[in-house]
């Protein structure tokens, strides 16, 4: 199966084409540009690369956050308008998913933390078996510390990994000592973004059903909340 997966929920992000095992393109995108300034020509190049035509995609798949909400947005619409203009399906993947299964090999518990802004990370605690990430906790919004606090009993033994985790990291060592284990580099997660859909194309849905996975609420809404609550 020829999927094309897109990750957006960075400045960065990237792009991906695997048929299959085999990664035919993969590829991070330029941070001085925004996501709409590298859209859809990101994803034409990965397709010009590999030499084979947009028809060809058998599936897409997306980021659907937590993320960059004007990322998400950008991304998701991305996808949806080749979906819909293929009468093709998206399968939507968590952003702590694709960052637990990206996760070099090693411990199978994966404890995922991406940088939220504002102090906070979204953070999510992961198992890896057989090629898939099971979620053992919630997705969570808040302050490192306070993770550490919420998680505890589930990061024992894990990994942390994501751009939260690297920016945290005192937060993670000094809350667990001698036992934390903080990665080193941020993976690009579009391969890891098709390879979930591979092995879950039961996931797939009709463009419109694409929904953000948010966590918290957007700063609009949250700006908003506090006008009204003034």
């Amino acid at each position: 199966m020829l999927i094309l997966a897109l990750d957006t929920t960075t400045r960065a992000g990237s792009v991906a084409l695997l048929r299959g095992e085999e990664v035919l393109y993969e590829q991070s995108g330029d941070p001085t540009l925004t996501h709409g300034q590298r859209l859809p020509g990101d994803l034409i190049q990965a397709c010009t690369v590999a030499a084979v035509q947009i028809s060809d995609v058998e599936l897409l798949a997306v980021a659907a956050g937590p993320g960059s909400f004007t990322g998400l947005r950008i991304g998701i619409a991305t996808m949806q308008g080749l979906a819909m203009a293929r009468s093709g399906r998206i399968v939507p993947v968590s952003t702590l998913e694709a960052i637990a299964l990206a996760a070099p090999p090693g411990p199978a518990r994966i404890a995922a933390w991406m940088d939220a802004q504002r102090g906070e990370v979204f953070a999510q605690v992961f198992e890896r078996e057989q090629g898939r990430a099971r979620p053992l906790t919630d997705a969570i919004a808040a302050a490192p510390t306070v993770v550490l606090q919420h998680h505890r009993e589930w990061v024992s033994g894990a990994v942390f990994e994501g751009d939260g985790a690297i920016r945290y990291r005192h937060d993670v060592e000094h809350g667990l000592g001698g036992a934390a284990r903080v990665a080193a580099d941020v993976p690009h997660l579009a391969v890891a973004i098709a390879r979930i859909a591979a092995v879950s194309p039961d996931r797939a849905v009709l463009p419109h059903a694409v929904v953000p996975i948010y966590v918290r609420k957007p700063d609009a809404e949250i700006a908003r909340d506090r006008r009204a609550g003034a």
